[in-house]
């Protein structure tokens, strides 16, 4: 029987590629915001979701394990270094609101599964580096769990003769709280409408890169082991 091998989409929505909204100019196109010794002002963002595997969960597991290969392909277009073995330097891009710009670069740690299967990612000092104006503290946790077979395709729309194999759910959620020491001008603006701004950006920004990097490891798993991912048509 042949099976199509589509493109994976992200999980509950789809985010293609960035917002333009949301990605601005370059460093070189920055004025020269001049920040004192005020305290950071904190942004938090919380998001849940599930990434879809059509394998067993030791295949997965083992794909998982092996993220010097697939984390830096996947993070395209962001730039990524190794920090270590289990560690990257991670360039997500400029971001910002009211004419003021901040550098999301963090290092992160990919921590391998503990003895109930928890797989953590958190943030970890870049050696040399230090944050222009603004600290990250980066907590995700993910854990894999067999997908009932039959429910998922009829969810899906998928027939269930496209799904020969098991499927593995890597269920995962982040808690990402950012703090951005402003400059005057910004801080001259009310602080109500500076924290309901920062928050939603930073929600889009999670939302839309998570789901860009879930649905490129998806791609990149199926297609570097050859298993069919079949279409889903809702």
């Amino acid at each position: 029987m042949q099976y199509d091998i589509a493109e994976p989409q992200p999980s509950r929505g789809s985010y293609n590629s960035i917002d333009d909204s949301v990605i601005l100019p370059n460093a070189e196109d920055e004025t020269d915001a001049k920040l004192d010794s005020q305290e950071l002002m904190w942004f938090h963002s919380h998001f849940e979701d599930c990434m879809e595997m059509f394998a067993d969960l030791d295949t997965v597991a083992e794909y998982l394990g092996q993220h010097s290969g697939w984390f830096c392909r996947c993070a395209l277009p962001m730039k990524t270094q190794p920090l270590g073995n289990n560690a990257y330097d991670l360039l997500i891009g400029r971001f910002g609101a009211f004419g003021y710009l901040v550098e999301a670069r963090i290092g992160l740690e990919l921590v391998p599964p503990d003895d109930q299967g928890i797989y953590r990612i958190r943030t970890v000092p870049i050696p040399g580096y230090t944050a222009p104006g603004y600290e990250v503290d980066f907590q995700s946790t993910m854990k894999l769990v067999d997908l009932p077979t039959e429910e998922f395709c009829r969810e899906r729309g998928i027939e269930l003769s496209e799904c020969p194999t098991p499927i593995t759910g890597a269920q995962w959620r982040l808690d990402l709280a950012v703090g951005v020491q402003f400059p005057k001008f910004i801080r001259t603006k009310s602080k109500s409408l500076l924290q309901k701004t920062g928050d939603t950006l930073l929600k889009n920004i999670v939302k839309q890169v998570s789901r860009r990097l879930s649905a490129k490891t998806q791609q990149d798993f199926h297609s570097s082991l050859g298993i069919p991912f079949p279409k889903q048509r809702l």
